[in-house]
């Protein structure tokens, strides 16, 4: 059973920077790789992926508005992901959630999709 645990998130002010990480166990490397991606969910807004990257290749995608701003990577061992959030805004406060599935696909900021969920780590950026 894949398991997901993130750690990281914190309190910052406008312009500061976090970094998240996501360990993975229970599934082994060498099989298929993985799509792992970060999601947010504030309070009254709706769910939203923030950045995916496939282990395999290395593909990646963001959402446009933190593109520039957050850089998503994984390690060499391919068993955790980082999250490396720069010139945070109060708009990116939020829970933030890690995920996994088996294999790359289109549209991989998709909740549904992801069948594997970390617990979620908070990210508070204030004014």
């Amino acid at each position: 059973q894949v398991q997901l645990v993130e750690s990281g998130g914190g309190s910052v002010q406008t312009g500061g920077s976090l970094r998240l990480s996501c360990a993975v166990s229970g599934y082994t490397v060498s099989s298929n790789a993985l799509a792992m991606a970060w999601f947010r969910h504030a309070p009254g807004k709706e769910r939203e992926g923030v950045a995916a990257i496939y282990t395999g290749d290395g593909s990646i995608s963001y959402l446009d508005s933190v593109e520039g701003r957050f850089a998503i990577s994984q390690n060499k061992a391919k068993t955790t992901i980082y999250l490396q959030m720069n010139s945070l805004k109060p708009e990116d406060t939020a829970m933030y959630y890690c995920a996994a599935r088996v294999g790359w696909f289109r549209r991989p900021l998709t909740a549904s999709l992801y069948d594997y969920w970390g617990q979620g780590t908070q990210v508070t950026v204030s004014s």
